[in-house]
């Protein structure tokens, strides 16, 4: 799954204008094992790293970096595994913080349970 994204990744910095078109492969590093077990990374002339390892099917990790269009560094941490897909970088959105109110009613509601009716029948 995680190869996917990755390959997506690298079409859009491939076909975007501000990556340097003459980029070139400077190290690229694979490994396979017959236990399901990978590794690779990879580093381009452009400022592009890429490093993953995990169990195929089961688990992966990874780090990407690269350059924004304005020469920010950007940096792209991730794990997926039985909880999901969880990146991490300071470039992604968070969530706005939870309002007062919004708290205020979760804590009223944790504190005041709904009580149980019982079942009626008709018949």
């Amino acid at each position: 799954m995680f190869k996917l994204f990755v390959f997506c990744v690298l079409i859009v910095a491939i076909t975007a204008d501000h990556i340097d078109r003459d980029a070139r492969i400077l190290d690229q590093r694979s490994d396979v094992n017959p236990d399901g077990s990978y590794q690779y990374s990879y580093q381009t002339s452009n400022g592009i790293a890429v490093q993953e390892n995990g169990v195929g099917g089961h688990l992966s990790q990874g780090v990407a970096q690269w350059y924004a269009q304005d020469g920010t560094p950007i940096t792209l941490q991730w794990r997926a595994d039985e909880n999901g897909y969880q990146p991490s970088g300071d470039h992604l959105p968070t969530p706005p913080p939870v309002p007062a109110h919004v708290l205020r009613a979760l804590e009223w509601i944790r504190t005041h349970p709904q009580k149980e009716e019982p079942v009626r029948r008709f018949f």
